[in-house]
């Protein structure tokens, strides 16, 4: 080829300038106001380790190992080079890394450290602390949170039966072995859940796996698939397999009793749109070894314990995809200028940078304080926060997951073009936002799932209702949206059933609302309190996120973000 003899030059034809700055470290207890309050509330005796944590899971390492996690996904391996079926999920090592760092932490079994133990003594606040372990660390990769929080949630099933104290012993042991081998080997274990079939999806009822009783006490091998089998090299699994027609809960380990690998065969991953860093499965069951959980026929009854605690930590992971959002968002508006005036300076911008901000403060409070009535719960004499959460948890489920896409779509928008590119985080984050409103139990099972625990326990409504009127005279929206919701409560007992299933999402948004106002009401700053009244429960609400009323003050709200604006 010819050669051509060009002077030296720089080919770069301009400097970069204008463009905001990596968040790094990610400021995860310093800049987050709510979070910190909760914490002065009710877990003050837990603060320094809740915000260690944070500042370890921010560190350039750790937000290093969720970009790495996430770029590789996991690798199906079902056969060896000899052809025998092993079944196994390889995992970068950064999974291994951030599976680690949560559980050494506590993310699963901080709750459950009175059994390790046998302690009676419930700690005080061991749902807040796991609240805020895991809010934080979903912030900086979403995927790990999957196994850890089941393995929080089994946790509660098991602890219920003595036959498997032993199994609960290595569930809160906080020592992380990735060790594909018996349990009986391992010091300490993770588990996972796998429900649905093909036929049924949330429609549990409509399972097609069989038990078959060995003979032996109360173990049964099980064969049938599960159309979603989450983290598949944990441990064990709750399971639902039925026993003569009746749907019964199951522990199946990976492993059986003789050392042998369970016959839970992997039939391949799913190509999910996000949540890359975590392997989601299909599975077939082939004579496969499991020991019955509670009562046959009880199958639902039972295992409804897990996806209680499950539907806590879906609300948690979206209120902590909304906080990294708007993080994100804040943080680029500071250093991006355009039109004379950086992005956070410019009227509009500020607008929905605030409404954005009051949305997440709204979230984490609600989630903080659903954490900490399951702290109050879990003392038996306080019927009625039992009550409450069994409610609540279903409304807070319903009401954060829906919110979570679109916020964080235009957090995505305040960051224009550079927000829609891989190297930015939030992709990632719009990936994941959907995620936790299907995960146990999409937006119409769980409006109808409120509506059957309103109907089968009429106490629940009372302990709901109990709870918003302690924000009685706080807000004048406020009050009247207390004796709206009254009276449509009311007004459900002369609904034919038409009516009533048609109005759940309703039923679902305005208790939700209502009891996010209360909560903000009570425990918030009034400047944070009164613009959530006046944008949710008022006249004109907006349609869109920066669509508020002039008289709300964008200033005080965005107030709050002064910690962030401090540290970028």
């Amino acid at each position: 080829m010819p050669r051509y003899n060009f002077p030296q030059q720089d080919l770069s034809t301009h400097q970069v300038v204008n463009q905001a700055k990596e968040l790094i470290p990610l400021p995860l207890w310093a800049a987050d106001p709510a979070l910190q309050e909760a914490f002065n509330l009710w877990g003050n005796e837990s603060i320094s380790s809740i915000r260690d944590f944070a500042e370890r899971v921010g560190s350039a390492e750790v937000i290093d190992w969720g970009w790495r996690a996430n770029r590789t996904k996991p690798r199906l391996i079902t056969h060896d080079r000899f052809g025998h079926r092993v079944d196994e999920v390889e995992f970068h090592p950064a999974y291994h890394q951030l599976m680690s760092l949560g559980i050494s932490h506590g993310v699963s079994s901080i709750a459950w450290q009175h059994l390790a133990s046998n302690q009676e003594q419930v700690p005080p606040d061991g749902h807040l602390c796991h609240a805020a372990l895991l809010y934080t660390l979903s912030q900086v990769e979403a995927g790990v949170c999957c196994p850890l929080s089941m393995t929080y949630a089994a946790t509660s099933v098991l602890a219920q039966q003595p036959k498997f104290n032993q199994v609960i012993g290595k569930l809160v042991t906080p020592q992380y072995d990735p060790e594909f081998k018996p349990i009986s080997e391992k010091n300490g274990i993770t588990m996972g859940m796998a429900m649905t079939e093909k036929q049924g999806g949330s429609d549990v009822r409509a399972n097609q796996t069989s038990a078959q009783w060995t003979g032996e006490g109360e173990t049964y091998l099980l064969n049938g698939h599960k159309w979603f089998c989450s983290a598949p090299m944990s441990d064990a699994f709750l399971t639902l397999a039925k026993v003569d027609g009746q749907l019964t809960c199951f522990f199946l380990p990976r492993w059986t009793p003789d050392g042998k690998r369970n016959r839970i065969l992997i039939q391949r991953l799913k190509d999910k749109m996000g949540n890359h860093a975590n392997a989601s499965s299909e599975v077939e069951f082939e004579n496969a070894w499991a020991q019955q959980v509670g009562e046959v026929g009880a199958g639902i009854r039972t295992i409804i314990e897990m996806v209680h605690h499950t539907r806590l930590d879906a609300s948690l992971a979206n209120a902590s995809i909304m906080r990294r959002a708007v993080t994100q968002a804040v943080a680029h508006c500071v250093h991006r200028s355009a039109f004379g005036k950086a992005l956070i300076h410019q009227p509009l911008m500020r607008t929905v940078l605030a409404d954005l901000w009051l949305e997440s403060e709204a979230a984490t409070w609600t989630t903080m304080y659903l954490a900490h009535q399951f702290d109050q719960a879990a003392h038996a004499q306080d019927q009625e926060a039992q009550l409450f959460t069994r409610l609540a948890t279903a409304v807070v489920k319903y009401w954060v997951c829906k919110r979570t896409p679109n916020l964080v779509y235009e957090a995505l928008e305040c960051h224009g073009g550079a927000g829609y590119v891989e190297e930015s985080i939030m992709p990632r984050l719009f990936r994941e936002s959907p995620l936790n409103s299907i995960w146990e139990g999409s937006g119409n099972v769980i409006c109808l799932d409120i509506l059957r625990a309103m109907q089968r326990s009429p106490k629940t409504i009372a302990a709901f209702i109990n709870e918003l009127s302690l924000s009685k005279g706080h807000h004048h929206l406020l009050d009247q949206k207390l004796e709206s919701i009254q009276h449509t409560l009311q007004e459900l007992r002369s609904w034919n059933e038409n009516e009533m299933l048609c109005s759940a999402r309703f039923i679902g948004a305005e208790l939700a609302v209502t009891l996010q106002a209360s909560i903000l009401a009570r425990f918030a700053p009034n400047d944070v309190s009164e613009a959530f009244c006046a944008t949710r429960l008022g006249d004109g609400l907006g349609r869109v996120y920066g669509d508020m009323h002039p008289s709300v003050s964008v200033e005080k709200v965005l107030k709050r973000a002064d910690g962030l604006l401090g540290l970028v």
